[in-house]
């Protein structure tokens, strides 16, 4: 897993914890499910960062997305 893999994958759990959250608060239940996914996403983007200085950056994110989506579609 290369580390644009990751990096999207990042972004995949913050986009899921973000219903994962609004649920639990309507249940009236912590959001430890959501908190995890949050903090997992979070982790991996700031590691595949911090392992390429430079080469993520909001411009860039779409490129990497439609890249990753292209390369498990054609895989």
């Amino acid at each position: 897993m290369d580390f644009d893999h990751i990096f999207v994958l990042g972004i995949v759990l913050i986009a899921f914890a973000i219903p994962s959250a609004v649920s639990a608060y309507s249940d009236g239940q912590r959001p430890k499910t959501a908190l995890i996914m949050a903090l997992l996403g979070a982790g991996a983007i700031i590691f595949v960062v911090r392992e390429n200085p430079g080469v993520y950056a909001l411009d860039t994110v779409d490129d990497v997305i439609v890249t990753v989506v292209g390369d498990l579609i054609n895989n």
